[in-house]
Parts: C-alpha cells; sequence; structure tokens
C-alpha cells in the first residue's frame, strides 16, 4: 500500500485582494401607516439611523460608504487594480524571497509585477507588499497567476502559486453605419457620415467623459453632436451626459477626404480606413474606462464607368412651363469614352432640345457639365428619369432614371404661396 508524504507547510501566506472604490451605502426601508400597531415606530428609528438621509429617510439611499464585500464586475476598459501581500507566519527569517504576479488570458501572458528583483530576507511577522496595475483589454476569463519562491533557513528552496480567476465583461454595444453625401464640387471630396451607436450594457449609469473619432491619415473629421446656444458651445445631450443602463445615444461625425490624398488617387475607390472611436466614461464613484475601437472601414460607393450627379435644380416648379437643371458626367473608368446623351421622355417629364447630341471625349477622372430644360405635365412630387448616355467606342449605354425629384404646382398656387 502506497502512503502519500504528509503536505509540508510553507512559512510564507500569500493573501490576494481587488482594490475597488467603495460604494454608497443603501438601506431597506421598514415604513408602516399611523393607524397599524407600530405607529410611528419605523418611521423614528428609521430618523435614529445614521446611515439614512435627513428628510429621505424613506429612500434606499444612505450617507454613508460600504467596502466591496465580493470581486464585483470588471469591465474591458478599466483597470484592474490587485494588492498582493506575502506575510511570513514562521519565527525564523526566510531569505531571497520572490514574488511574481502574471495574468493569464485567452491569448498572452502578461508579467504585472512590480518588481522583479529578490528580497533579501523577511523576518517574522513582516510582509512584502505589491499593488499592481493593468488595464483590461480583452474580454473573457482571465488568471491572475501569484507565485512565491523562498529559501529556509536550513537552506531548502520552497515555491507555491494561487490561481484566482475572473471574468471580463462587455460594458458597451457599439454598432456604426455609414452615409455617403455628394459635394457640389467634385467627386472626390464627397463627405461621409459616420453615425455611431454607443448602449449602455452595464447595470448602473456611467458618465460618458469622451467620445470622439481619431480619423485615418486620409480624413478630415468634424463632430456634429454640438450647437451654439448664445455664443456658448453646448452638446447636443445636454450638461449632464450620463447613460443610463441600456439606453442607447448616438453620435455623428462627418468626414472629408485631405485634397492631397483626393488628387493622387482620384475619386477613391474600394474599401478605405476611415479610423477608429475613443471612448471615455466614469462609473460609480469616478472609476474610469477607456475603449478604443478597430480601425473602422468602408466600402466607397461604386459608380461604374460613367458617374451622373446634379449640380443645380430647382425646389418647385411651375405646371407645363420649362425649367433648368444642371447635370455633371465624370468618368471613372481608367479610358477614355466618346459619349452621346439620349433624352427620354416619361409619363410626366418632358426633355426640351435634341436627343443623341455628341458630348465628345472625356478622359479619366475629368469632368463636364451640361446645362438641360424640362418641363412637367403632371403636378405633384415628380421623378426625373430619362437620361441615356453611350459610349461609342465600347457601343455601351448607361442609363439613368430617378435622378431627383422636384415638386410640380400650378401657376395659381405659385402665386398664392
Amino acid at each position: 500500500m502506497e502512503v502519500n508524504p504528509p503536505k509540508q507547510e510553507h512559512l510564507l501566506a500569500l493573501k490576494v485582494m481587488r482594490l475597488t472604490k467603495p460604494t454608497l451605502f443603501t438601506n431597506i426601508p421598514v415604513t408602516c401607516e399611523e393607524k397599524d400597531l407600530p405607529g410611528d415606530l419605523f418611521n423614528q428609528l428609521m430618523r435614529d439611523d445614521p446611515s439614512t438621509v435627513n428628510g429621505a429617510e424613506i429612500l434606499m439611499l444612505g450617507e454613508m460608504l460600504t467596502l466591496p464585500q465580493n470581486f464585483g464586475n470588471i469591465f474591458l476598459g478599466e483597470t484592474f487594480s490587485s494588492y498582493i501581500s506575502v506575510h511570513n507566519d514562521s519565527n525564523q527569517v526566510v531569505k531571497d524571497i520572490l514574488v511574481k504576479a502574471d495574468l493569464q488570458t485567452s491569448s498572452q501572458r502578461l508579467n504585472l509585477s512590480a518588481s522583479n528583483a529578490a528580497v533579501a530576507e523577511l523576518k517574522p511577522d513582516c510582509c512584502i507588499d505589491d499593488v499592481i496595475h493593468h488595464e483590461v483589454k480583452e474580454i473573457g476569463t482571465h488568471i491572475l497567476v501569484c507565485a512565491v519562491s523562498y529559501t529556509t533557513q536550513g537552506g531548502e528552496k520552497m515555491y507555491f502559486r494561487k490561481f484566482f480567476k475572473f471574468q471580463v465583461l462587455k460594458p458597451l454595444d457599439v454598432k456604426t453605419k455609414f452615409y455617403n453625401a455628394e459635394s457640389d464640387l467634385s467627386s472626390v471630396t464627397d463627405e461621409v457620415f459616420l453615425e455611431a451607436q454607443i448602449q449602455n450594457i452595464t447595470t448602473s449609469p456611467m458618465f460618458m467623459e469622451k467620445v470622439s473619432l481619431e480619423p485615418s491619415i486620409m480624413y478630415n473629421v468634424a463632430e456634429l453632436n454640438s450647437v451654439n446656444q448664445a455664443g456658448e458651445c453646448v452638446t447636443t445631450f445636454g450638461s449632464r451626459t450620463y447613460l443610463q443602463p441600456m439606453d442607447t445615444r448616438q453620435y455623428l461625425y462627418c468626414l472629408k477626404p485631405k485634397k492631397e490624398f483626393a488628387e493622387k488617387a482620384g475619386i477613391i475607390k474600394g474599401v478605405t480606413v476611415i479610423g477608429k472611436l475613443d471612448i471615455v466614461w466614469k462609473t460609480n464613484l469616478g472609476e474610469r474606462g477607456r475603449l478604443q475601437t478597430s480601425q473602422l472601414q468602408r466600402m466607397a460607393p461604386g459608380y461604374g464607368d460613367v458617374r451622373l450627379s446634379l449640380e443645380a435644380i430647382p425646389d418647385t416648379v411651375i405646371l407645363e412651363e420649362p425649367f433648368h437643371i444642371t447635370c455633371k458626367i465624370t468618368n471613372c473608368s481608367e479610358r477614355t469614352m466618346d459619349l452621346v446623351l439620349e433624352m427620354c421622355n416619361t409619363n410626366s417629364i418632358h426633355w426640351c432640345g435634341i436627343s443623341g447630341r455628341q458630348l465628345g471625349k472625356l478622359h479619366p477622372s475629368s469632368s463636364l457639365c451640361l446645362a438641360l430644360t424640362l418641363l412637367s405635365s403632371v403636378q405633384g412630387l415628380q421623378s426625373v428619369s430619362g437620361l441615356r448616355l453611350t459610349d461609342t467606342f465600347l457601343k455601351r449605354t448607361y442609363e439613368y432614371d430617378d435622378i431627383a425629384q422636384v415638386c410640380v404646382v400650378s401657376s395659381a398656387t405659385k402665386v398664392e404661396s
């Protein structure tokens, strides 16, 4: 029969505690009506309770702070702080004490020890203290590994370690949407609008200290989350930017390609890097958290070989009276085109002019403007359609319908308005 040797007791004791800020004490009020048997007894007890707020005793709100009773939740972007203490419980001097603290995640192992040098000796009832800090950047299971090695008076080398496992939760849900806007000057300076939807998925309110967009080197950014009131810039969310649990807030940014990149690349195509969001918040008693998203990417809108955009069009036109629009045609391909313009009438919109006229050669990334005349035979909101461009080199036709909409009114309505 095999007998296991008795487990040797270590001379040193290891204690690990998470450092967090205290929380406000919350009391549970117990009340009754005056006609009940206790009468005013419960109310008087609450008024005498030092943990209640004077004048608001029945509210679950206290003036005292309480120390954390458990590990609590830790969220991505917050700073994990821990106090590590090694105490000599024996009556002999221990030598060459080395304390190491590593944080094991799903992807890496980090050394968090403030010092990797060994302590020469530790007398009885003395301790070695260390405080570690780490900004949490991964979601999921984290294991704090604390290892202690030392040498006894008899020269025996001893070693032990302890594991502390905790979960890192996701504090925010961030969703982004891109909107493309065509400018009036050139296709290479088209603006991109980014909408960021940020939701608080924790159980406590957050103070949103900063939500900004750090653009890539290709773009300039303008924040659209403030308004000018009485000469003072005020955020659209008010002076108190608190985000309650499960609430969502939208932030809007406008990005415009820098001139040097637009001129170098011409019309921006394909997938481009926009930038990344930088979010800073505070919770409870000022605990700070920060998140940075990965690089946001967008697919530049595809215009095909030829892009047709409107430079000028009236909002309202008079029934059966000609009106004018200005179109811009841009060659988005890498070859020269020889274009022919055809105009096809619809049931409500009629083109005035010669159809099938030659526009001439258009080189890559070049543009030309056309002034066209139309009239509408039907009232109401009408769609401008029926333009056709044919490249005589490749015998390829490009159709453009629903280019824009105009409001067609009668002449009497126009005069009254």
